[in-house]
């Protein structure tokens, strides 16, 4: 029987010369990935534990992203543990306010991210990085604590879904919008515990950015993992990057898949996804006018550079409407200072948006963007449940960068193409 990209990966990873799902296996990590939020806890595992040292201090990564900069005194400790626990065992990729960035953006760009590669973080959405065809999924504090010390984790082997993509996306059409017709299509639970691998003709249509954006939000679908072929733009990517050895693994033609998803990109539409559930999806006709109080234009899954480009566009030579809060969050200080050069920063402000520092803030409803009762936003982020960006009664509409910005311009829910048609 055949292996899938990812069950290549995890075999090659626990010393096997194969695998199949259901499987129970033991794999060498290439990298282990925390937060703010997620490390203190792990810390405190890993030395209630008795650990007294880490397996790697180059593969151990911990980025301070989400309540920063600190926004009170417990986010101030929180990251304070973080800090010198990063201090006393030497690790090499800290990321503090000032040189980092949202997580899931800035391992990527620094390069710490390679095809064929296992990650695990204690975040959610560290399956982000199965866009460049590595193996990568969110665990708990606790499997963090113990990957911290023995550069290793066990896996229950997963079984796969196939998304076949065919077709050229429409303009204004990104990999916000394929994500969410996908999680639409089969529910949040729809790939439960399995890997969601990208195929088809379809893939060569996606940018990096849309690649990075899909990936990510495979979790809302249920999704151990989902994961890219590396293909030239993958290449492309990783070059100047990456200057470590890695593997790039392809399906085998007989490899086993639960069932086929075949989706026509040239017909997707811009997508929305109504509170409360990502998977509550119409076409951005299907809900245009409806009033919005705020926009956000970042988060791990939508604040890079091709994000900002195609907000920017829109917003250029306009103005927010009144009584609408337009934040844009570059999600690392390299994206900053690229949109700055690009006069996309100017764009934003002088629209009338605020720009942030990275901060994975707004999203979880943390700060630069908290939500009172009744208040609705439209945001780039990949949550919309009950009180996630604040209040139990505001709502949360998630969207691409395009319907973002041209909602911020309207204060309405707009399609895109409208906006584009304005002098």
């Amino acid at each position: 029987m055949g292996m899938t990209m990812t069950q290549k990966i995890l075999a090659k990873h626990a010393g096997l010369p194969s695998v199949q799902a259901g499987d129970l296996i033991e794999a060498r990590l290439d990298l282990v990935l925390g937060n703010d939020i997620t490390s203190p806890v792990a810390i405190k595992e890993f030395e209630r534990a008795g650990f007294t040292d880490v397996f790697d201090k180059d593969r151990i990564c911990i980025v301070l992203d989400h309540f920063t900069p600190n926004k009170d005194i417990k986010a101030a400790k929180q990251c304070a543990e973080a800090r010198a626990f990063a201090t006393k065992h030497g690790l090499t990729n800290f990321f503090d306010v000032g040189n980092m960035g949202i997580e899931h953006a800035l391992l990527p760009e620094r390069g710490l991210v390679a095809p064929g590669e296992v990650v695990i973080g204690a975040d959610s959405h560290t399956c982000t990085y199965g866009a460049l065809g590595a193996f990568s999924t969110g665990v708990g504090s606790t499997d963090m604590a113990a990957g911290m010390a023995a550069g290793i984790a066990w896996f229950k082997v997963p079984s796969a879904i196939r998304v076949e993509l065919i077709g050229k996306p429409a303009p204004w059409v990104s990999g916000k919008d394929i994500i969410l017709h996908l999680i639409g299509l089969i529910g949040v639970d729809g790939a439960l515990y399995q890997s969601l691998e990208f195929t088809g003709e379809g893939v060569a249509h996606l940018t990096m950015d849309d690649r990075f954006t899909i990936a990510n939000m495979a979790i809302e679908a249920g999704a151990k993992n989902g994961i890219f072929p590396v293909d030239a733009a993958t290449m492309e990517y990783v070059e100047g990057r990456v200057s470590r050895p890695f593997d790039v693994f392809e399906p085998d033609e007989d490899a086993e898949y639960d069932r086929v998803v075949i989706i026509n990109l040239a017909t997707i539409k811009p997508t929305v996804s109504l509170p409360h559930l990502p998977s509550n999806t119409k076409t951005v006709d299907q809900v245009a006018g409806l009033k919005i109080d705020q926009a956000v234009i970042g988060s791990c899954t939508n604040g890079r550079i091709g994000d900002l480009r195609l907000a920017a566009k829109l917003m250029k030579g306009k103005q927010v409407a009144k009584g609408v809060r337009c934040i844009v969050i570059p999600a690392t200080q390299q994206i900053f200072l690229q949109a700055m050069k690009e006069g996309l920063i100017e764009t934003f402000i002088t629209a009338g948006a605020a720009v942030s520092t990275p901060t994975c803030g707004p999203c979880i409803g943390g700060h630069m963007g908290v939500l009172y009762e009744g208040e609705r936003a439209i945001a780039t982020t990949n949550r919309n449940f009950v009180g996630r960006m604040g209040h139990i009664e505001s709502e949360i509409y998630l969207a691409s960068p395009a319907v973002a910005a041209a909602s911020a311009v309207t204060g309405v829910i707009t399609d895109p193409a409208e906006i584009a048609c304005m002098e």
